[in-house]
Protein backbone atom coordinates (compact mmCIF):
# COMPACT_ATOMS: atom_id res chain seq x y z
CA UNK A 1 0.00 0.00 0.00
CA UNK A 2 1.63 3.70 -0.65
CA UNK A 3 2.53 5.51 2.03
CA UNK A 4 0.20 8.06 2.99
CA UNK A 5 -2.65 5.96 2.06
CA UNK A 6 -4.79 4.16 4.65
CA UNK A 7 -7.84 2.20 4.47
CA UNK A 8 -10.60 1.22 6.85
CA UNK A 9 -13.22 -1.60 6.25
CA UNK A 10 -15.82 -3.21 8.22
CA UNK A 11 -17.27 -6.34 7.32
CA UNK A 12 -21.24 -7.06 6.93
CA UNK A 13 -21.66 -10.01 5.40
CA UNK A 14 -25.22 -11.38 6.12
CA UNK A 15 -26.42 -8.25 6.48
CA UNK A 16 -30.15 -7.71 5.54
CA UNK A 17 -30.65 -4.77 3.23
CA UNK A 18 -31.36 -1.89 2.74
CA UNK A 19 -27.85 -0.12 3.73
CA UNK A 20 -27.44 2.88 3.41
CA UNK A 21 -23.56 4.68 3.10
CA UNK A 22 -22.35 8.01 2.64
CA UNK A 23 -19.38 9.93 2.40
CA UNK A 24 -18.76 12.31 5.65
CA UNK A 25 -20.79 12.11 8.98
CA UNK A 26 -23.82 13.69 7.36
CA UNK A 27 -25.55 11.91 10.39
CA UNK A 28 -29.40 13.69 9.00
CA UNK A 29 -28.73 12.57 5.53
CA UNK A 30 -28.13 9.49 6.17
CA UNK A 31 -30.81 8.88 8.81
CA UNK A 32 -33.18 10.56 6.08
CA UNK A 33 -32.45 7.56 3.33
CA UNK A 34 -32.42 5.19 5.97
CA UNK A 35 -36.05 6.25 6.63
CA UNK A 36 -36.81 6.17 2.95
CA UNK A 37 -35.52 2.77 2.36
CA UNK A 38 -36.38 0.90 5.44
CA UNK A 39 -39.37 2.53 7.26
CA UNK A 40 -41.42 3.50 4.04
CA UNK A 41 -39.53 0.55 1.74
CA UNK A 42 -38.80 3.12 -1.02
CA UNK A 43 -36.35 2.03 -3.73
CA UNK A 44 -32.94 2.48 -3.58
CA UNK A 45 -33.08 5.85 -6.18
CA UNK A 46 -36.00 7.61 -3.71
CA UNK A 47 -33.33 7.29 -1.03
CA UNK A 48 -30.93 8.57 -2.43
CA UNK A 49 -32.54 11.29 -3.54
CA UNK A 50 -34.74 12.15 0.19
CA UNK A 51 -30.77 11.57 1.90
CA UNK A 52 -29.03 13.82 -0.64
CA UNK A 53 -32.28 16.45 -0.55
CA UNK A 54 -31.82 16.47 3.31
CA UNK A 55 -28.35 17.65 2.92
CA UNK A 56 -28.95 20.14 0.23
CA UNK A 57 -31.84 21.31 2.63
CA UNK A 58 -29.21 21.48 5.93
CA UNK A 59 -26.36 22.87 3.60
CA UNK A 60 -23.93 20.25 4.86
CA UNK A 61 -20.85 21.87 6.21
CA UNK A 62 -21.62 24.65 3.53
CA UNK A 63 -20.26 22.73 0.73
CA UNK A 64 -23.37 21.15 -0.11
CA UNK A 65 -27.21 22.97 -1.66
CA UNK A 66 -27.38 26.74 -1.70
CA UNK A 67 -25.86 29.33 0.01
CA UNK A 68 -21.95 28.18 0.32
CA UNK A 69 -19.12 27.92 -1.78
CA UNK A 70 -19.08 31.31 -4.11
CA UNK A 71 -17.37 31.01 -7.53
CA UNK A 72 -14.95 34.30 -8.80
CA UNK A 73 -17.81 36.12 -9.21
CA UNK A 74 -19.37 35.67 -5.41
CA UNK A 75 -22.14 33.46 -7.17
CA UNK A 76 -23.45 29.73 -5.75
CA UNK A 77 -24.19 27.08 -8.66
CA UNK A 78 -25.38 23.80 -7.93
CA UNK A 79 -23.64 20.09 -8.83
CA UNK A 80 -25.75 16.60 -8.59
CA UNK A 81 -26.17 13.65 -10.00
CA UNK A 82 -28.27 10.22 -9.72
CA UNK A 83 -27.44 6.90 -10.83
CA UNK A 84 -29.60 3.47 -10.93
CA UNK A 85 -27.75 0.54 -10.85
CA UNK A 86 -30.56 -1.77 -12.20
CA UNK A 87 -30.78 0.11 -15.35
CA UNK A 88 -27.75 2.00 -15.30
CA UNK A 89 -29.28 5.21 -16.36
CA UNK A 90 -28.01 8.74 -15.24
CA UNK A 91 -29.22 12.14 -14.82
CA UNK A 92 -26.86 14.63 -13.76
CA UNK A 93 -26.88 18.82 -13.95
CA UNK A 94 -24.22 20.56 -13.56
CA UNK A 95 -23.28 24.51 -12.78
CA UNK A 96 -26.87 24.94 -12.26
CA UNK A 97 -27.84 28.17 -11.46
CA UNK A 98 -31.21 30.09 -9.20
CA UNK A 99 -32.56 26.03 -8.55
CA UNK A 100 -32.13 24.85 -5.13
CA UNK A 101 -32.68 21.30 -5.50
CA UNK A 102 -29.81 20.24 -7.31
CA UNK A 103 -30.88 16.37 -6.74
CA UNK A 104 -34.00 16.73 -7.96
CA UNK A 105 -32.96 18.14 -11.02
CA UNK A 106 -30.77 15.42 -11.40
CA UNK A 107 -33.62 12.92 -11.21
CA UNK A 108 -35.65 15.14 -13.39
CA UNK A 109 -32.89 14.77 -16.07
CA UNK A 110 -32.94 11.17 -15.64
CA UNK A 111 -36.51 10.34 -15.50
CA UNK A 112 -37.97 13.29 -18.51
CA UNK A 113 -35.01 13.21 -20.88
CA UNK A 114 -32.78 10.79 -23.21
CA UNK A 115 -29.96 13.01 -21.93
CA UNK A 116 -27.71 12.16 -19.48
CA UNK A 117 -25.97 15.81 -18.17
CA UNK A 118 -27.80 19.06 -18.33
CA UNK A 119 -25.53 22.24 -17.50
CA UNK A 120 -25.67 26.05 -16.18
CA UNK A 121 -29.12 28.35 -16.72
CA UNK A 122 -30.49 26.01 -19.34
CA UNK A 123 -30.63 23.23 -16.58
CA UNK A 124 -32.62 25.71 -14.64
CA UNK A 125 -34.81 26.25 -17.34
CA UNK A 126 -35.13 22.82 -17.35
CA UNK A 127 -35.98 21.96 -13.94
CA UNK A 128 -37.86 24.89 -12.69
CA UNK A 129 -40.49 24.09 -16.05
CA UNK A 130 -40.40 20.53 -14.96
CA UNK A 131 -41.95 21.82 -11.65
CA UNK A 132 -39.11 22.73 -9.09
CA UNK A 133 -39.14 26.42 -7.59
CA UNK A 134 -37.41 28.90 -9.13
CA UNK A 135 -35.67 30.68 -10.15
CA UNK A 136 -33.95 31.63 -6.48
CA UNK A 137 -30.75 33.19 -5.32
CA UNK A 138 -28.86 30.66 -4.33
CA UNK A 139 -26.44 32.69 -2.18
CA UNK A 140 -26.51 33.64 1.59
CA UNK A 141 -25.13 36.70 3.87
CA UNK A 142 -22.50 34.06 4.94
CA UNK A 143 -21.32 33.19 1.41
CA UNK A 144 -21.72 36.91 0.35
CA UNK A 145 -19.29 37.29 3.28
CA UNK A 146 -16.74 34.50 2.24
CA UNK A 147 -16.43 36.10 -0.87
CA UNK A 148 -16.06 39.38 0.14
CA UNK A 149 -12.97 38.63 2.62
CA UNK A 150 -11.37 37.22 -0.49
CA UNK A 151 -12.04 39.42 -2.46
CA UNK A 152 -9.89 41.88 0.25
CA UNK A 153 -7.19 39.18 0.33
CA UNK A 154 -6.43 40.34 -3.49
CA UNK A 155 -8.34 37.20 -4.35
CA UNK A 156 -5.97 34.48 -2.41
CA UNK A 157 -6.17 31.79 -2.86
CA UNK A 158 -7.63 30.86 -6.36
CA UNK A 159 -7.49 28.14 -9.16
CA UNK A 160 -5.36 30.27 -11.80
CA UNK A 161 -1.86 29.22 -13.08
CA UNK A 162 0.61 30.88 -15.32
CA UNK A 163 -1.31 33.71 -15.40
CA UNK A 164 -0.64 37.81 -15.16
CA UNK A 165 -0.95 39.21 -12.65
CA UNK A 166 -0.22 36.03 -10.14
CA UNK A 167 -0.98 38.13 -6.75
CA UNK A 168 -4.60 40.34 -7.45
CA UNK A 169 -8.02 39.86 -8.65
CA UNK A 170 -7.32 40.51 -12.07
CA UNK A 171 -8.42 40.88 -15.45
CA UNK A 172 -5.78 38.05 -15.73
CA UNK A 173 -3.47 37.19 -18.66
CA UNK A 174 -1.14 34.59 -20.08
CA UNK A 175 2.15 34.97 -18.72
CA UNK A 176 5.06 33.95 -20.74
CA UNK A 177 7.43 34.03 -18.50
CA UNK A 178 7.66 31.05 -15.97
CA UNK A 179 10.04 32.37 -13.57
CA UNK A 180 9.70 35.32 -11.17
CA UNK A 181 6.56 34.49 -10.20
CA UNK A 182 6.47 37.66 -7.47
CA UNK A 183 8.02 39.69 -10.33
CA UNK A 184 8.10 43.24 -7.92
CA UNK A 185 5.84 42.93 -5.37
CA UNK A 186 6.48 42.44 -1.80
CA UNK A 187 7.93 39.36 -1.79
CA UNK A 188 6.84 38.06 2.04
CA UNK A 189 3.36 38.90 1.13
CA UNK A 190 3.67 37.17 -2.38
CA UNK A 191 5.13 33.71 -1.68
CA UNK A 192 2.48 33.47 1.37
CA UNK A 193 0.05 34.05 -1.10
CA UNK A 194 1.46 31.45 -3.42
CA UNK A 195 1.41 29.04 -0.36
CA UNK A 196 -2.29 29.65 0.35
CA UNK A 197 -2.56 28.85 -3.51
CA UNK A 198 -1.08 25.03 -3.33
CA UNK A 199 -3.53 24.63 -0.01
CA UNK A 200 -7.24 25.74 -1.97
CA UNK A 201 -8.27 22.14 -1.58
CA UNK A 202 -9.99 21.18 1.71
CA UNK A 203 -12.87 19.85 3.20
CA UNK A 204 -14.80 22.65 4.29
CA UNK A 205 -14.11 24.51 0.74
CA UNK A 206 -14.45 21.42 -1.39
CA UNK A 207 -16.59 18.45 -0.90
CA UNK A 208 -19.05 16.68 -1.96
CA UNK A 209 -22.15 14.25 0.13
CA UNK A 210 -22.01 10.86 -2.07
CA UNK A 211 -24.24 8.18 -1.41
CA UNK A 212 -25.13 4.61 -2.15
CA UNK A 213 -28.23 2.97 -0.91
CA UNK A 214 -28.99 -0.90 -1.15
CA UNK A 215 -32.47 -1.50 -1.04
CA UNK A 216 -34.55 -3.91 0.42
CA UNK A 217 -34.72 -5.84 -2.76
CA UNK A 218 -30.94 -5.50 -3.18
CA UNK A 219 -31.05 -2.50 -6.44
CA UNK A 220 -28.65 -0.14 -5.77
CA UNK A 221 -28.20 3.82 -6.39
CA UNK A 222 -26.01 6.17 -6.18
CA UNK A 223 -26.24 10.41 -5.91
CA UNK A 224 -23.92 13.52 -5.13
CA UNK A 225 -24.99 16.88 -4.58
CA UNK A 226 -22.21 19.78 -4.15
CA UNK A 227 -22.20 23.79 -5.01
CA UNK A 228 -18.29 22.80 -6.11
CA UNK A 229 -15.09 24.40 -5.36
CA UNK A 230 -14.92 27.72 -3.12
CA UNK A 231 -13.87 30.31 -5.42
CA UNK A 232 -13.94 28.32 -8.69
CA UNK A 233 -13.71 30.16 -11.79
CA UNK A 234 -16.76 30.94 -13.15
CA UNK A 235 -18.50 27.93 -15.45
CA UNK A 236 -16.10 25.11 -13.33
CA UNK A 237 -17.35 21.62 -13.41
CA UNK A 238 -16.22 19.31 -10.99
CA UNK A 239 -16.04 15.40 -10.56
CA UNK A 240 -19.63 15.66 -8.89
CA UNK A 241 -22.01 15.29 -11.90
CA UNK A 242 -19.36 12.92 -13.40
CA UNK A 243 -20.71 9.16 -13.98
CA UNK A 244 -17.70 7.15 -12.22
CA UNK A 245 -15.98 10.13 -10.55
CA UNK A 246 -17.69 11.00 -7.97
CA UNK A 247 -20.04 7.80 -7.76
CA UNK A 248 -21.04 5.00 -9.65
CA UNK A 249 -23.54 1.54 -9.12
CA UNK A 250 -24.01 -1.58 -10.65
CA UNK A 251 -26.50 -4.07 -9.41
CA UNK A 252 -24.48 -7.15 -10.51
CA UNK A 253 -21.62 -5.95 -7.95
CA UNK A 254 -21.82 -2.91 -5.87
CA UNK A 255 -21.14 0.88 -5.71
CA UNK A 256 -18.58 3.33 -4.77
CA UNK A 257 -18.48 7.65 -3.70
CA UNK A 258 -15.60 9.89 -3.87
CA UNK A 259 -15.01 13.02 -2.32
CA UNK A 260 -11.85 16.02 -2.64
CA UNK A 261 -10.13 17.41 -5.72
CA UNK A 262 -12.51 16.87 -8.23
CA UNK A 263 -10.53 18.18 -11.30
CA UNK A 264 -7.74 15.54 -10.37
CA UNK A 265 -9.96 12.65 -9.38
CA UNK A 266 -12.05 13.24 -12.81
CA UNK A 267 -9.30 12.44 -14.78
CA UNK A 268 -9.31 8.39 -13.18
CA UNK A 269 -12.84 7.89 -12.94
CA UNK A 270 -11.75 6.38 -9.28
CA UNK A 271 -15.43 5.00 -8.75
CA UNK A 272 -15.46 3.41 -12.32
CA UNK A 273 -12.48 1.85 -11.19
CA UNK A 274 -13.31 0.61 -7.56
CA UNK A 275 -16.36 -1.49 -8.93
CA UNK A 276 -14.74 -2.90 -11.99
CA UNK A 277 -12.10 -4.20 -9.94
CA UNK A 278 -14.89 -5.58 -7.27
CA UNK A 279 -16.24 -6.64 -10.48
CA UNK A 280 -12.94 -8.81 -11.25
CA UNK A 281 -12.83 -10.17 -7.81
CA UNK A 282 -11.21 -7.45 -5.73
CA UNK A 283 -12.60 -6.75 -1.83
CA UNK A 284 -13.89 -2.85 -1.03
CA UNK A 285 -10.65 -2.41 0.76
CA UNK A 286 -8.42 -3.47 -2.13
CA UNK A 287 -10.48 -1.80 -4.74
CA UNK A 288 -10.66 1.48 -2.74
CA UNK A 289 -6.83 1.75 -2.30
CA UNK A 290 -6.02 0.76 -5.56
CA UNK A 291 -7.98 3.01 -7.17
CA UNK A 292 -6.44 6.16 -4.77
CA UNK A 293 -2.97 4.95 -5.41
CA UNK A 294 -3.50 5.37 -9.22
CA UNK A 295 -4.01 8.79 -8.96
CA UNK A 296 -0.92 9.46 -6.02
CA UNK A 297 1.44 7.92 -8.50
CA UNK A 298 0.46 10.77 -10.98
CA UNK A 299 -0.46 13.72 -8.52
CA UNK A 300 1.11 12.46 -5.04
CA UNK A 301 -0.23 15.87 -3.23
CA UNK A 302 -3.36 15.23 -4.20
CA UNK A 303 -6.56 15.39 -1.74
CA UNK A 304 -9.47 13.00 -1.71
CA UNK A 305 -11.06 9.63 -0.72
CA UNK A 306 -13.62 7.20 -1.60
CA UNK A 307 -15.41 4.47 0.02
CA UNK A 308 -16.81 1.08 -1.52
CA UNK A 309 -19.61 -1.30 -0.82
CA UNK A 310 -19.91 -4.78 -2.38
CA UNK A 311 -23.14 -6.05 -3.10
CA UNK A 312 -23.26 -8.41 -0.02
CA UNK A 313 -22.67 -4.88 2.23
CA UNK A 314 -19.05 -4.96 2.53
CA UNK A 315 -17.78 -1.60 2.72
CA UNK A 316 -14.61 0.34 2.59
CA UNK A 317 -12.76 3.63 3.19
CA UNK A 318 -9.69 4.63 1.41
CA UNK A 319 -8.48 8.35 1.83
CA UNK A 320 -5.03 10.15 0.66
CA UNK A 321 -3.68 13.60 2.20
CA UNK A 322 -5.99 14.18 4.19
CA UNK A 323 -8.30 12.28 7.45
CA UNK A 324 -11.99 10.93 5.89
CA UNK A 325 -15.10 10.34 7.69
CA UNK A 326 -17.76 8.07 6.17
CA UNK A 327 -21.46 7.03 7.41
CA UNK A 328 -22.82 3.61 7.30
CA UNK A 329 -26.12 2.72 8.11
CA UNK A 330 -27.54 -0.69 8.82
CA UNK A 331 -30.72 -2.90 10.40
CA UNK A 332 -27.65 -4.51 12.75
CA UNK A 333 -27.31 -0.08 13.69
CA UNK A 334 -28.97 1.54 16.01
CA UNK A 335 -27.94 4.86 14.48
CA UNK A 336 -25.57 5.88 11.95
CA UNK A 337 -22.15 5.17 12.67
CA UNK A 338 -19.09 7.36 11.80
CA UNK A 339 -16.13 5.65 10.38
CA UNK A 340 -12.78 7.92 10.76
CA UNK A 341 -10.03 7.14 7.74
CA UNK A 342 -6.52 8.42 8.56
CA UNK A 343 -4.13 9.41 6.40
Amino acid sequence: MDQGLEVEQRDNLGVTYPLVVATWPFKEAVRAAWRSANEKASSAVDAVIDGCSACEELRCDGTVGPGGSPDENGETTLDALIMNGTTMEVGAVAGMRFVKDGIKAAKLVMDHTDHTLLVGEMASVFAISMGLSGPTNLSSSESIKKWTNWKQNHCQPNFRKNVFPEIGCGPYHVRDEKFNLCGEADARNCFEALELQSNVVGRHNHDTISMAVIDKWGHIAVGTSTNGATFKIPGRVGDGPIAGSSAYADDEVGACGATGDGDVMMRFLPCYQVVESMRQGMDPQRAASDALSRIARKFPNFVGAVVAVNRNGVHAGACHGWTFQYSIMNSTLDDVEIITVVS
